[in-house]
C-alpha cells in the first residue's frame, strides 16, 4: 500500500509544484494584454496594444536595453576569466591554489547585500562614477564564481588522452587547446555563460547599490511597483520568458537531429 500510495503522489506533487512555480509567469503574461488605465493590477479587458507599443512607456526599453548590455558585456568577461582560471586550477599546481579555489566560493556564499555595500563602499572610496561601468565590474566579480564552479567541473571530467594523441601527431599546445580542449569544453562554458547572464539580467540589490543613476529592468520593475507593475513591464518579462523557451527547444530539437544522425552513421 505505501509503494502504491509513493507511486500516485509523486506525480501528484510534481504537477502542484510546476503549477505553483508557473503561476506568476502564467500571470505575468495574461496581464501583459490587459487594456490598463493607471496601473496593472485589475483585468480591465483584453488588448494588443502593450505589445504593439511597449516602448512608449517611459524609461522601460531603455532600462531593459541597459540590462542586455551590462548582462552581455559582464557574461563575455566572466566568462572569459573564469574558463581560464578554471583550467590553471584545474591543470596546474601553483602556490595558494587552494586559496584561491577558497576565495573563489566567497561570492557565493556572500550576501548579495553585503556584497552590493561592499563594491559601492570601494567606488566610493576611489571616486568612481556609478554608472553601468561600475555594474558591469560588480557583475563580473560574482558572476566569475559560478562560471569557474561550471567549467571547473566540466575541464575536471576531461580525458587527457586526447589532447595527448594530439600531442603524439605533432599537433602544437595552441592547436591542441583550440582543435581539442575548447570543443570539448565548450557545452561547460555556454552553460556558465547561460548561467552569467541569467543572474546579471535578472539582479537587483547588487545593482541598486552600484548602479547611480543608470536603470536597469529589474530597478525599473521595482520603482514601478509602487503603481502597480505596468504593462510594458509583464510584455518584456513574457518577451524574455517566450525567447528562452524558443532557445531551450531549439537546442533539444538540435541535439536530437544530431543525435540520430550519428546513430544513423554507425
Amino acid at each position: 500500500m505505501r509503494y502504491s500510495l509513493g507511486r500516485a503522489a509523486l506525480p501528484v506533487y510534481a504537477v502542484l509544484a510546476l503549477v505553483y512555480l508557473l503561476i506568476p509567469i502564467v500571470y505575468t503574461f495574461i496581464f501583459s494584454f490587459n487594456n490598463t488605465f493607471k496601473s496593472n493590477i485589475t483585468w480591465r479587458g483584453f488588448t494588443f496594444n502593450n505589445w504593439l507599443t511597449v516602448c512608449e512607456e517611459q524609461g522601460v526599453c531603455e532600462a531593459f536595453g541597459n540590462s542586455i548590455l551590462i548582462g552581455v558585456t559582464s557574461t563575455i568577461v566572466a566568462t572569459a576569466l573564469g574558463t581560464a582560471i578554471a583550467i590553471a586550477l584545474v591543470r596546474y599546481e601553483f602556490k595558494f591554489r587552494s586559496a584561491v579555489s577558497l576565495l573563489l566560493f566567497l561570492p557565493m556564499a556572500t550576501p548579495e547585500i553585503v556584497l552590493g555595500a561592499g563594491l559601492a563602499s570601494q567606488f566610493f572610496n576611489i571616486g568612481a562614477e556609478k554608472g553601468i561601468g561600475t555594474v558591469i565590474i560588480a557583475h563580473v566579480m560574482f558572476c566569475l564564481s559560478f562560471v569557474v564552479v561550471t567549467v571547473k567541473a566540466r575541464v575536471s571530467s576531461l580525458d587527457p588522452a586526447l589532447e595527448e594523441a594530439g600531442s603524439d601527431l605533432y599537433a602544437s599546445p595552441s592547436h591542441v587547446f583550440w582543435k581539442i580542449t575548447f570543443p570539448l569544453l565548450m557545452p561547460g562554458i555556454m552553460s556558465a555563460a547561460l548561467l552569467s547572464f541569467a543572474l546579471s539580467f535578472d539582479d537587483f540589490i547588487i545593482t541598486n547599490f552600484n548602479a547611480g543613476p543608470t536603470s536597469t529592468f529589474p530597478k525599473f520593475v521595482y520603482t514601478a511597483a509602487s503603481k502597480g507593475i505596468p504593462a510594458a513591464a509583464n510584455v518584456v518579462g513574457s518577451a524574455v520568458f517566450l525567447v528562452a523557451i524558443l532557445i531551450v527547444v531549439g537546442v533539444q530539437i538540435r541535439s536530437t537531429i544530431k543525435e540520430r544522425r550519428l546513430r544513423a552513421v554507425k
